[in-house]
């Protein structure tokens, strides 16, 4: 049976990666209750968290989560957005990357949440297998799509002259 201290150590060792898969997705001011809401959600269900998977199924939780927060659109007042991040953390500075965000929007939502997941949140073949509900072949061949189609949308861009150096970024990543 899972008790306190099975939750203590899971806090411990998994808030601050679920705080911030939320803070790269959504406003700051709701990255803490968001996490907050897959926590609460991990304690109700701990009979249902996998052993030695908890990351995984905290993020694929956090991705309910998500998704159910943005169905409530609250707009974000454009004033309030800043223009520049607010500190030296590589995702927060990937972000404010113009070439970096209009390749991300140019994927569909699921190559993009598969790349994110592999690339910001560390996930291997099989946290990254458990965290999308699929099999690690599948989630393999996934990534490998993913990457295929990141790699083609450089391409094109870099093709039509939109992104200056954008082939470097493509070679980096196939070179993966």
């Amino acid at each position: 049976m899972r008790d306190d201290a099975w939750f203590d150590g899971l806090f411990r060792a998994h808030s601050t990666a679920v705080y911030r898969y939320f803070a790269r997705r959504a406003a700051l001011d709701d990255a803490q209750d968001l996490t907050a809401d897959v926590l609460a959600t991990a304690w109700r269900r701990r009979e249902d968290v996998p052993e030695g998977a908890e990351l995984p199924w905290l993020y694929r939780t956090a991705g309910y989560v998500l998704a159910n927060h943005r169905r409530k659109g609250r707009p974000v007042p454009v004033e309030v957005v800043p223009d520049e991040p607010d500190d030296a953390d590589p995702a927060d500075l990937t972000l404010a990357d113009e070439e970096v965000r209009g390749v991300l929007a140019a994927l569909s939502p699921r190559d993009r949440r598969i790349l994110l997941l592999h690339a910001w949140e560390g996930l291997d073949g099989d946290q990254l297998a458990a965290a999308l509900g699929i099999s690690r072949g599948g989630a393999d061949a996934a990534l490998s799509r993913a990457r295929a189609r990141l790699r083609q949308v450089w391409a094109e861009r870099d093709a039509v002259g939109d992104v200056p150096g954008a082939s470097n970024a493509a070679g980096a990543t196939q070179a993966r």
